[in-house]
């Protein structure tokens, strides 16, 4: 697989494997050696970033990461992130950026990715109760250390990516952003690039509904995230948005493609250090997203997707998750 590079020479394959479905938000959950064999795969396929993080299960998926990933060690970029409290020393599930915190986790990463170094360590979340160049100069003594290689933020705003950059070189910042979310175009696309800091999206295929897989009678099981999403919950919304699918799946008939490749080749085309993460736990939709890689859309193709001026309907988070977004 071609290769890409994020900001400070992080170079990672086009395409990365997000890992946190395998054990939290999409149950039912497979075997947990079924995905160690899946993420083994996917190094076969050439993939070498693959994203976890402490609170999913949690620990359970940076264990599997861990396991998964340790006979290829030195092969592989290994993102993980730090960020809430999951010890209840503020409250269960807060935000929690403090020094002490971030040192701790970080050393707990450590041993649940079974490494002597994590390659790249966002901040989760923005903390508004940390400054961010305290954050910022924590990783900065853990990258002096040899722990941490790279210095990553997450659904952070333009002011906050600017002044932790100032103290810290940012390498990634990793949001959401697909075709039904496009809002990191109009400020954070420009200032990555002014800073010459790499954009690695989450859920690019539109939390499974650009696949064309989802319509409008689809239920997800009992615990399923979408169940909470207003986008999925709400059903005009979810007619609405069906205009995606159906742009998509014309453009692939016409290239012997699949709607999900369509929608990764164009998150791919956007820019050279844009590197999407599609998480799965099947392995035909594992090389199914790896294949985007190869389709190349044409000035005509990615001009129709413009043309179309899709607007999404319905909120991508419930309220309480949307106040923990930075702005």
């Amino acid at each position: 697989m071609d290769k890409r590079t994020l900001g400070g020479g992080l170079e990672v394959s086009a395409i990365g494997l997000g890992c946190m479905g395998m054990s939290t938000a999409f149950p039912p959950f497979p075997d947990k050696q079924e995905m160690v064999s899946l993420i083994r795969t996917a190094v076969d396929r050439g993939v070498t970033f693959f994203d976890t993080e402490q609170v999913y299960g949690p620990f359970t998926n940076e264990e599997l990461v861990g396991e998964a990933l340790e006979p290829v060690r030195d092969r592989v970029v290994i993102a993980t992130k730090f960020g809430f409290d999951l010890e209840g020393a503020i409250g269960p599930g807060a935000l929690d950026s403090r020094p002490d915190t971030i040192r701790r986790s970080v050393e707990e990463s450590l041993k649940r990715l079974r490494t002597d170094r994590i390659d790249l360590l966002y901040q989760h979340r923005v903390d508004p109760n940390v400054p961010i160049e305290e954050v910022a100069g924590t990783i900065k003594e853990l990258i002096e250390q040899g722990k941490v290689r790279h210095f990553g933020l997450s659904e952070a705003g333009v002011q906050t990516i600017r002044r932790a950059h100032a103290e810290q070189p940012v390498s990634a910042l990793q949001s959401e952003y697909s075709l039904w979310w496009r809002e990191p175009e109009a400020a954070i696309l420009p200032t990555l690039e002014e800073l010459g800091i790499g954009f690695v999206p989450f859920s690019p295929l539109g939390k499974g509904f650009l696949t064309g897989t989802i319509d409008r009678s689809t239920e997800f099981s009992n615990g399923d995230f979408r169940n909470t999403v207003p986008r999925f919950t709400d059903q005009e919304a979810r007619e609405s948005n069906l205009a995606f699918v159906e742009l998509l799946t014309r453009i692939a008939n016409e290239k012997d493609a699949t709607p999900a490749q369509v929608a990764l080749a164009w998150l791919l085309a956007q820019k050279p250090w844009v590197v999407p993460i599609p998480g799965t736990t099947k392995l035909h939709r594992l090389e199914e997203n790896l294949a985007a890689a190869d389709i190349e859309l044409t000035p005509e193709e990615m001009r129709e997707i413009e043309d179309a001026q899709i607007e999404a309907r319905g909120a991508r988070y419930t309220e309480a998750a949307q106040r923990m977004i930075d702005r």
